[in-house]
């Protein structure tokens, strides 16, 4: 009697949340590397919040009757306590709770930076995934015009440390909470002459969130949405003056931008300046980074009135952008131990430690095999030279330094001397 036992499907991971595979990793350790770099230039810090909060913490920040609270949070009960979760689906709201709750700004204004993962339900698509991650800036306590400035001068900067060509910045204001609660009327008057042409979402919008209609990007919508009347029109004359201000602090930092009026943003906590870096080389996920200011949400979350803006930084689609980029021999190892031989394994073994403990980056070879195998996973590993070790160079306490990417002779030399050999190359 032949007993089969039964097949199970793979487990595979969650539709919209993606590996990052070793060969994927190295762009991802580039840009990292690039965006803490230039946040330290500028003196922001770093604060790490949790993935799971409290989803009344974005119901009041974020907005009840914005898309994220709606339909993309994933939220659930803790049945421990019964307390109502969410996955984080943006950075903002949590950075100042936690500012909030520990009381960070009783020492002054505080520049601070965030990264990781985010979560929201949507269709996955290129560039848009159910899991993404984000690396944030926000500055808080500051209320003048030139904080907007400096956090625009920091992405700036951010594409030129990445190499990024060809982001244009568009910019927009959308003035104070009174000013957009009387426009709002304006909105919904206008769209309420012409429900032939709107769409479901922007007939589930109308009198909840009119905003949001501006931003709809249903083609068939495009024309209706040109013609509606511009928020940017209806500002007074404070709102204006911030506006003027800053766009002459781009033009001092040389930064070129547009003004689209039809900018509004997502989230409920936005007012006066918002913004977007866009690239045209992504089709309709066109932007890489959006932020503005949100001087109410600290009122919002259980605070006194406190200035805030920042900006958040969409990863997977700037690397899109960076997908041409060999980031790979940034990090690759600067060599890799070769070794045949009994006596050989010990001292290689100790060789490899010296090596680091000199500051190179070294990979040992595991496993055994034959010289030429190992030759072939030194090549394939993207060190710069093999470090080869037989019985008598163990004998002699010495190494053979291999270049593998370039044509020169192969020296035997001590472990120091191959550090200087390596290093000078």
């Amino acid at each position: 009697m032949t007993v089969t036992t039964p097949t199970r499907n793979k487990v595979q991971a969650v539709r919209g949340m993606n590996d990052v595979l070793p060969d994927e990793a190295p762009l991802w350790e580039f840009f990292e590397d690039m965006a803490r770099a230039t946040f330290r230039q500028y003196g922001y810090r770093n604060i790490r919040t949790p993935i799971v909060e409290r989803t009344e913490l974005f119901v009041r920040g974020v907005g009840e009757v914005t898309d994220i609270v709606e339909k993309e949070m994933y939220s659930f009960v803790d049945s421990m306590n019964d307390d109502q979760l969410s996955l984080r689906p943006e950075g903002t709201a949590p950075t100042v709770r936690a500012a909030l709750e520990h009381n960070l700004l009783y020492q002054g204004p505080q520049r601070l930076w965030y990264s990781g993962p985010l979560f929201r339900h949507e269709r996955p698509q290129k560039g848009r995934y159910r899991q993404y991650h984000t690396f944030g800036v926000e500055a808080l306590g500051f209320a003048g015009p030139e904080i907007d400035v400096e956090l625009l001068v920091i992405a700036r900067r951010l594409w030129q440390a990445l190499g990024i060509a060809g982001v244009q910045l568009q910019i927009n204001t959308i003035g104070s909470t009174e000013e957009r609660r009387e426009f709002r009327g304006k909105l919904i008057a206008y769209f309420e002459g012409h429900l032939e042409v709107l769409d479901d979402d922007a007939k589930r919008r109308l009198h909840s969130n009119p905003l949001r209609i501006l931003d709809s990007k249903n083609p068939a919508m495009q024309d209706l949405i040109e013609a509606a009347p511009r928020l940017i029109d209806e500002i007074g004359d404070a709102s204006r003056a911030n506006f003027e201000s800053v766009q002459a602090g781009l033009r001092r930092a040389g930064i070129p931008y547009t003004i689209n009026p039809r900018l509004v943003r997502g989230l409920d906590y936005y007012n006066l300046t918002v913004f977007e870096w866009v690239s045209d080389r992504l089709g309709a996920q066109s932007a890489i980074c959006s932020g503005g200011r949100y001087d109410g949400l600290f009122e919002q979350l259980g605070g006194k009135a406190t200035p805030g803006c920042g900006f958040g930084v969409g990863v997977e689609r700037v690397l899109l952008l960076l997908a041409d980029r060999d980031a790979g021999n940034a990090i690759a190892p600067d060599a890799y131990v070769v070794h045949q031989g009994a006596a050989a394994a010990d001292f290689a073994f100790t060789a490899a430690e010296q090596l680091r403990d000199l500051g190179l980056a070294v990979v040992f070879n595991c496993g055994g095999g034959s010289f030429k195998s190992q030759m072939k996973k030194a090549d394939a590993s993207g060190a710069h030279y093999a470090i080869i070790i037989g019985d008598d160079e163990a004998a002699a306490h010495e190494v053979s330094v291999k270049p593998l990417r370039e044509s020169s002779e192969q020296k035997r030399c001590t472990v120091a001397e191959a550090v200087q050999l390596i290093r000078t190359k």
